[in-house]
């Protein structure tokens, strides 16, 4: 068995020896380790906590502390988690509370990114992926192979259909359709040049001019992208623009997720 030195492991802890425990992991007396799960450093488990086999849990991730709830007195509620599940830096997942079941779950091959929030009796299934900030309220269930997206909050009771898949920054208040693509609308806008702060960063009258009419040329004529690129390139060959507005050509050209206009 490989526990630092830092670590502080209570006893009635069940760790294999093929298990990893880094520094400055705190691991409760209730917590049962399955065989080769890796504790990277500064990790605290604790509740009555049960993982199964080749879990890794990254530096400052809570697993298994007590659930966000007022009307919890401290009974002995759990969670459990299955096999080959990474679970990354500062992610919390809370145990379970009385009236909700007693037991948050989270299943096998799970990637839970940095900063996610599992909440107290929600139930997460195999195979998902909660991306950076996912937060999950109490009794969420998220069914296999879903994915929620980064900065995506999901209202407690909610489900989250099998297969389906969040778009980042969506708010969840109601069930989430298996196999479905979810999204909040974007409607995002380029609402002209950053005046202002080009000011400060010392860019001349002239150069905001050039760049000044590139944008006028972008965004508030009819042209579409392509047309107006050509206006733009034609306004770069006849002298009338500088590096800043070749550049914003060359940004435009060489874009592939397509540009904000």
């Amino acid at each position: 068995m490989s526990i630092h030195p830092t670590a502080i492991v209570a006893a009635g802890a069940q760790i294999p020896s093929s298990c990893t425990v880094g520094p400055y992991c705190t691991v409760g007396p209730d917590v049962v380790l399955g065989e080769e799960c890796e504790l990277v450093s500064h990790v605290v488990l604790d509740g009555h906590l049960t993982m199964g086999r080749r879990n890794r849990v990254f530096s400052f991730a809570c697993i298994g502390i007590s659930p966000q709830d007022l009307k919890y007195a401290g009974e002995p509620t759990g969670v459990e988690i299955g096999d080959g599940n990474s679970i990354r830096e500062y992610v919390t997942i809370s145990r379970g509370t009385k009236g909700g079941g007693g037991v948050t779950r989270l299943g096998n091959d799970c990637l839970i990114m940095a900063y996610t929030h599992i909440g107290h009796d929600s139930q997460i299934g195999t195979g998902c992926i909660l991306a950076n900030s996912a937060t999950l309220a109490g009794h969420v269930t998220v069914e296999d192979y879903a994915t929620v997206g980064a900065l995506c909050p999901v209202h407690q009771y909610c489900r989250i259909g099998k297969y389906s898949y969040i778009g980042g920054g969506t708010t969840i208040t109601q069930d989430v359709l298996p196999y479905s693509l979810t999204s909040i609308e974007r409607n995002n806008h380029a609402y002209g040049l950053n005046k202002v702060g080009l000011e400060r960063k010392g860019f001349t009258p002239e150069q905001l001019k050039e760049l000044r009419a590139a944008y006028r040329t972008l965004i508030a004529s009819k042209l579409n992208i392509s047309d107006a690129l050509a206006a733009i390139r034609e306004m770069i060959a006849s002298g009338g623009a500088g590096e800043h507005v070749v550049y914003l050509a060359d940004f435009i050209a060489s874009s592939e997720r397509g540009i904000i206009k």
